[in-house]
């Protein structure tokens, strides 16, 4: 089992930038937020939940703010780093220890910890997937009254289990042998992968 970094170990690790971090853990921990690590990066929450974290990488360091997009940014140092994909997480980047400017960084790190305690929080989305059910299969449904009520029984993620594994199949006979290898798995509320699943 891999041993627990600690953040010292971490800034140490990180020698390029050792100094600069050491500034911003410093400012950070001059706050109530309480220092951890997590995913192997010092973190700091306040009650347990993540406020912001401090990270190295080749060409520079940051402040990663949990829930950044309810900063108001009026300095302008914030940015989206991973786009579309990041909705609540903003980062605050730098390239030299020069770079940091103390007061606007404790200012963003009391408004991120002031936010937080306020409860101001961007939850992930879940998006629905649909199913999509193949022709082979759709037609075994019409055609078969206690298959089709048996099949909607099942949860949608084993539903698409299903049908991705008809889909998948380049051949028309290898897509009917599976369509007959599942029909009485379906019919008595198996899913395709529930043997791996009790293991």
């Amino acid at each position: 089992m891999k041993k627990a970094i600690s953040v010292e170990e971490y800034i140490e690790i990180n020698h390029q930038f050792s100094d600069a971090l050491n500034v911003l853990r410093r400012i950070i921990n001059s706050t109530e937020l309480e220092e951890t690590i997590k995913w192997s990066m010092p973190t700091y929450c306040l009650n347990g939940k993540n406020v912001l974290g401090i990270g190295a990488f080749k060409q520079h360091f940051c402040i990663w703010f949990h829930q950044g997009v309810f900063l108001k940014d009026e300095d302008q140092l914030l940015y989206n780093a991973q786009g579309e994909k990041t909705k609540a997480m903003r980062q605050m980047r730098f390239e030299t220890k020069t770079d940091i400017n103390e007061a606007a960084v404790l200012a963003y790190v009391k408004e991120a910890t002031e936010n937080q305690r306020l409860g101001r929080e961007l939850k992930p989305q879940h998006i629905k997937k649909t199913v999509i059910i193949p022709n082979e299969l759709k037609e075994a449904l019409k055609f078969d009254a206690r298959l089709n009520t048996h099949f909607k029984t099942l949860s949608l993620s084993k539903q698409r289990e299903y049908c991705d594994y008809i889909a998948k199949a380049k051949r028309a006979a290898t897509k009917q042998a599976r369509l007959d290898k599942i029909k009485p798995m379906i019919k008595h509320n198996i899913g395709l992968h529930d043997k791996y699943r009790n293991c």
